[in-house]
């Protein structure tokens, strides 16, 4: 991949993750917070006006600054995360689904989990 195309890439990848940080402002089931980092992530490669866009930001600046200079989660993030990936397995069970699919996403949830409270609290 030549550095224009891997510029184009971060710079489509960048509004994905702000089009997914939207959705989640409406749903609660998805995080904007992550999405928004991540878009800040790939706009430092697709288009750094963008990015400072993002870090100027007066909600989402001082949050995307932290995570990067600390790589910290306030730990009442991390309870509220941890208790709706859970709560997100519940319908799952309810609606008896197979068990490979069972363990894939109580795999996925233990992995997450794990990630989120290996994090230093902020």
């Amino acid at each position: 991949m030549n550095g224009q195309t891997r510029k184009y890439a971060h710079f489509i990848l960048g509004w994905l993750c702000i089009a997914l940080g939207m959705v989640g402002v409406v749903l609660p089931v998805m995080p904007t917070t992550v999405f928004v980092i991540l878009a800040a992530f790939f706009f430092a490669k697709g288009s750094p006006r963008l990015r400072a866009k993002l870090l100027n930001h007066p909600y989402f600046g001082p949050q995307i600054r932290n995570w990067e200079e600390t790589g910290a989660i306030p730990r009442n993030i991390k309870v509220l995360s941890i208790t709706m990936m859970l709560t997100s397995f519940v319908p799952t069970l309810l609606l008896r689904i197979s068990w490979p699919w069972l363990a894939l996403q109580a795999t996925l949830i233990v992995l997450g989990a794990l990630y989120i409270v290996t994090r230093p609290d902020s």
